[in-house]
């Protein structure tokens, strides 16, 4: 089964969750959604293997959060859109299988998919 790590290389837990897959001799592809960022309809298909309401995977210390969006009433769509538009929003790193995927925070969370 091949996984997926969804990966941004100036993030240190990122880099620990790398390392973890690279440790586990497992097949997987990086994607640096920063430069390859997630459409709509991908990144609701990650939320549904994470069973993550859209909300779950927002980094809500990120200036960009705080500064546009903090305290205001958003609908799921709206936070997919923001999350899309922001890819810097995105909790990392994730990784998924087929059927499954977690947020590697802590980077031991990704062994339940190995």
């Amino acid at each position: 089964m091949k996984h997926t790590i969804y990966h941004n290389a100036r993030c240190k837990k990122s880099r620990e969750g790398l390392e973890l897959l690279k440790n586990s001799g497992k097949e997987f592809v990086i994607r640096e959604y920063l430069k390859d960022p997630l459409s709509a309809k991908e990144l609701e298909q990650l939320l549904a293997k994470l069973s993550y309401a859209p909300i779950q995977l927002v980094r809500t210390g990120e200036k960009v959060w705080k500064e546009n969006y903090k305290g205001k009433d958003l609908s799921e769509d709206e936070l997919i859109h923001i999350t899309v538009e922001n890819p810097k929003l995105i909790e990392r790193p994730i990784v998924e299988n087929d059927k499954n995927a977690v947020v590697g925070r802590p980077a031991t969370e990704i062994d339940k998919l190995l």
